[in-house]
């Protein structure tokens, strides 16, 4: 019965051992694949960051580390100089990498078929029969004027120079340069039978004039090219409308 029982602390001290031995080894060579790794310097995220955040504001939300090659995930950025005058894309959590491709310039993030609006500019929406936007031919990033009528009967050009941000509807079809000299071309394009919704960018103040025009009047948008002429515009009433100088 001794005899058992030395044997079993035996056995038990040489399982302890081994296993001593076997960790030891493993932490070892932990140490040393690490000791021969090469290690690579990475930007982690620290704090959350929200999609459209600048990257001239991640200095303080990212920080430096220090990590294995083989865990740096490619198309890492190692300075926020390579991402000058970007936003990012998505939003960002703390420990994940700084990723290039979570980042682009911010105009490529608008909406197709919008424009950027100004700083310092509202929008408003304005739904318009086709004769009343040009046909239906305005497009984001035209410049109108905006006419207001009233029952009174008077008229006015209110506005000039108003940025459009975006038509929504059906916009009249484009006639190539192939078809302009045919005779249905001459006739002039169709133009789209159901309303748009046309959104303008101006100061609130403006906003304010469109909006009383729509809910009060009717409204009509006129497309000013670059060298329209814009000068000797006043109140139209049938008092003056047949005489020939305005000005």
């Amino acid at each position: 019965m001794r005899r058992r029982l030395l044997a079993a602390a035996a056995a038990l001290v040489l399982a302890v051992l081994g296993s001593v031995v076997l960790v030891t080894y493993a932490r070892g060579a932990d140490q040393r694949a690490m000791a021969g790794m090469a290690t690579v310097q990475v930007l982690v995220v620290a704090e959350p960051v929200a999609a459209g955040t600048p990257v001239a504001e991640l200095a303080a939300l990212v920080r430096t580390e220090e990590l294995p090659a083989v865990a740096a995930v490619p198309g890492r950025v190692t300075d926020l100089a390579d991402l000058t005058g970007q936003v990012a894309v998505t939003d960002l959590q703390p420990g994940e990498q700084l990723l290039a491709g979570r980042f682009a310039a911010p105009e490529s993030l608008q909406t197709p078929g919008t424009v950027a609006v100004p700083e310092g500019l509202a929008e408003v929406s304005v739904l318009l029969e086709p004769q009343r936007a040009v046909g239906g031919r305005l497009v984001a990033g035209d410049e109108v004027g905006v006419l207001i009528s009233f029952a009174t009967p008077t008229t006015h050009a209110t506005l000039d120079r108003v940025l459009v941000t975006q038509v929504q509807g059906a916009p009249a079809p484009a006639v190539s340069g192939a078809e302009a000299g045919t005779e249905t071309a001459s006739a002039g394009s169709p133009a789209p039978s159901a309303s748009l919704l046309v959104t303008l960018a101006l100061p609130v103040r403006e906003a304010e004039q469109v909006v009383f025009g729509a809910e009060h009047g009717t409204l009509w948008l006129a497309l000013e090219p670059a060298d329209a002429d814009l000068e000797g515009t006043e109140v139209i009433t049938p008092g003056n409308v047949y005489r020939e100088d305005l000005s």
